[in-house]
């Protein structure tokens, strides 16, 4: 494979990248990038297949090398490790080049042949294009029915409305990406936070193909990283930019039970001569004080951290779709 030398320029801007994340593919890689090229090249467009080695352990990456050898569109990169995912389509965006970026898994249970699809609804207008698998090939109970609740609840918590949050198969705009950030298992996240930023999001109905090869990589303990990842999204959909509203309400609804309640057993002690030591009541208003002074303080490092985050990156805490000026304007 060819590396660019440190004097080398980067290559131009290309009007499409596809990104691909791999693992323990390689019987399914030789007709994933035929199946890919068969359907871009007609499009006429400069375009590339960025596929990510995510430390597969199977011949994956000696197929890639081989391909990359007769497919110039073909741009490889090899993780050192399994690091999952999310971080193989972050590796794959920043390999990139292409003002619109294309997302599918490397099994073929996605069909490369619904890429122009979502090209053409994001054309229209959006920012980013969710597939929705309607006739999904897969097992009812072990996958179907989780991801039905899945996707209704992610729906509900982020609120974004699609039918399919787990379908890999997305098309997105460069500065989309750029906003982005990813860890965990984000991924799946992706149209939400994309919505977080300001992005226009539709959802096309795409195919799905029952697996031909391999098995698949997710087992039960992907529920519960996504239920953790579900909370991250929700807190930074309400209160990234205001953490302090979060932590700082709490904090002085808990010091508000903690102050009422010690006054009201001073009373009784100073009114009543009422022995107030070993009552469980004191006990529960020092530790509704604390907890609230604890979350208070919370409340001020988080908001320390929001802006350390925004004013290190230079980040805006808005984003701006279009500028308009009249004829007049000058400049």
């Amino acid at each position: 494979m060819n590396q660019l030398a440190p004097d080398q320029p980067i290559p131009e801007r290309l009007d499409l990248s596809v990104v691909v994340p791999l693992y323990n593919e390689e019987e399914s890689l030789p007709q994933l990038v035929e199946q890919l090229l068969a359907a871009v090249r007609p499009l006429g467009l400069a375009f590339e297949l960025v596929l990510v080695d995510d430390g597969s352990r199977d011949d994956t990456a000696g197929v890639l090398s081989r391909l990359t050898a007769t497919a110039p569109e073909l741009v490889a990169v090899l993780l050192r490790r399994n690091y999952g995912q999310t971080a193989a389509i972050a590796a794959g965006f920043d390999a990139s080049r292409g003002a619109v970026l294309v997302t599918l898994d490397g099994d073929l249970q996605n069909d490369p042949a619904d890429i122009p699809l979502l090209l053409s609804e994001l054309n229209r207008g959006y920012d980013l294009v969710s597939g929705w698998r309607h006739q999904r090939q897969d097992a009812a109970l072990q996958r179907l029915l989780p991801s039905r609740i899945a996707n209704r609840l992610i729906a509900r918590v982020t609120g974004v409305r699609l039918h399919d949050y787990g379908c890999s198969l997305k098309a997105y705009r460069r500065e989309v990406v750029s906003d982005l950030n990813l860890y965990g298992e984000l991924h799946r996240f992706l149209p939400a936070l994309a919505f977080i930023e300001g992005a226009r999001i539709s959802e096309v109905k795409v195919n799905h193909h029952p697996r031909r090869f391999g098995e698949s990589k997710y087992g039960l303990d992907r529920t519960f990283r996504v239920l953790m990842d579900l909370l991250t999204v929700w807190f930074m959909k309400r209160f990234l930019t205001r953490p302090m509203h979060v932590f700082g309400f709490g904090g002085l609804a808990a010091m508000g039970v903690g102050l009422l309640i010690g006054l009201w057993l001073v009373g009784e002690k100073l009114l009543l001569g009422s022995d107030i030591g070993d009552r469980p009541l004191l006990l529960m208003a020092l530790l509704s004080f604390l907890t609230g002074v604890q979350l208070f303080c919370f409340g001020l490092l988080a908001e320390l951290q929001m802006r350390t985050y925004h004013e290190s990156q230079g980040r805006p805490i808005y984003r701006v779709r279009a500028t308009l000026r009249g004829n007049g304007s000058g400049g």
